[in-house]
């Protein structure tokens, strides 16, 4: 009769996916426009395939970023350290508007970008923790990891945005029909670098999508205190804009599609304002509660969490069981403690590493210790 069960619970497993519906349309909130004819349509197609795939990705950002929490409070991981729990929509979205061919840069709050930019769980989790087998062999720590066409967290407040058109500008000169996109905040916004750099890329029709995740707060001062404008979205002047509810992966992921076409059909740059939210303080050494309340918080992840609202979506359109998201949930969590395991046994990087690579294909080299007797050696 045990044959008999297993073979029973085969068929019931295989007709209940059978039942699912393979796609939807959902209403999306209307984006704000600047200089644009028209925003992104207010419907979008998720297939069943792409509503997991996102569902398990936002959940892996979430989750690792909760245990980031956890070993920075365990004094396991040391220094800057900023998370992006609550902004998953974002990263996400952007993602699935784009070509992994395509290019990206952001500043410090990097941890989501660097895992779907390609980079794996275990790679950050150890880099977090200044080991060998993280992603920058654990000589970047939190704000310094790449992956291919993902050029980094960057430490210094907009200075990405230059680095960034200098990346669109050689999209434009190789012809690959690649582009940019420049990640900054909304406490980045004011900065002037920022208005050099939608001067030169809009006079040389740069293929950038500048982008302000606005998650409401620049360290602890709000956007009201912060900006005369808070209208990022239309900060770029001559530059067309879009004011996205990026709390929603769908509105992120179709006005990111407009405005990736908007680029590759050589118009020019366009700047696309995400308004979105941080669960955690600015850094790890921000209770984040001192300017803000926590009622504030709780309202924000009650009402617009953007995990929550994918899988309501998915649950409500019968698009998946809640047993099915439960199953990715385990796996996510089982993925996460086995990259905090090799986190924090993994060794740190010998001394003899520290100056390596410094320069990309040269001779083996000499480099000055911290006075003139120790010498190090540099292997690129």
């Amino acid at each position: 009769s045990r044959k008999m069960t297993v073979g029973a619970r085969v068929v019931v497993s295989a007709r209940t996916y059978a039942d699912f519906t393979p796609q939807a349309s959902f209403d999306i909130k209307k984006c704000d426009v600047h200089k644009l004819e028209e925003g992104p349509p207010l419907q979008a197609v998720l297939t069943r395939e792409e509503g997991l795939q996102y569902y398990r990705t936002m959940q892996t950002i979430r989750r690792m970023e909760l245990k980031a929490d956890q070993l920075y409070k365990q004094k396991i991981i040391r220094g800057f350290c900023h998370l992006y729990d609550g902004q998953e929509a974002c990263a996400v979205g952007i993602e699935a508007g784009i070509n992994l061919s395509d290019h990206l840069i952001t500043a410090y709050r990097a941890h989501g970008y660097t895992l779907t930019r390609g980079g794996t769980v275990r790679e950050i989790m150890a880099e977090l923790t200044g080991r060998r087998g993280g992603i920058a062999k654990g000589k970047g720590g939190s704000m310094h990891m790449y992956t291919k066409h993902f050029y980094g967290g960057n430490g210094i407040v907009g200075a990405q945005v230059p680095l960034g058109a200098g990346v669109a500008l050689a999209c434009k000169y190789l012809g690959k029909n690649e582009l940019c996109v420049c990640l900054y905040g909304d406490g980045a916004a004011n900065q002037g670098q920022i208005f050099e750099t939608y001067n030169m890329a809009s006079l040389w029709k740069l293929p950038c999508i500048f982008i302000c995740e606005n998650n409401k707060y620049g360290m602890g001062t709000s956007v009201e205190r912060a900006a005369a404008s808070t209208d990022y979205y239309k900060r770029g002047d001559f530059i067309p804009g879009l004011r996205v509810d990026g709390m929603d992966v769908l509105c992120v992921r179709e006005a990111t599609k407009l405005a990736a076409e908007h680029c590759r059909s050589g118009k020019g740059p366009i700047l696309m304002e995400l308004q979105t939210y941080r669960y955690h303080g600015h850094s790890m050494s921000d209770p984040g509660i001192s300017y803000r309340t926590r009622d504030e918080i709780q309202e924000v992840r009650s009402k617009s969490d953007p995990i929550s609202m994918l899988k309501d979506r998915m649950l409500s359109n019968n698009m998946a069981s809640v047993e099915e998201l439960k199953e990715i949930d385990v796996e996510v969590r089982k993925e996460i403690e086995d990259a905090a395991q090799f986190a924090t046994t993994d060794p740190e990087p010998p001394l003899d590493d520290l100056c390596n690579h410094i320069f990309y294909n040269d001779p083996p080299m000499e480099v000055r210790g911290t006075n003139p007797w120790t010498k190090l050696k540099s292997i690129s």
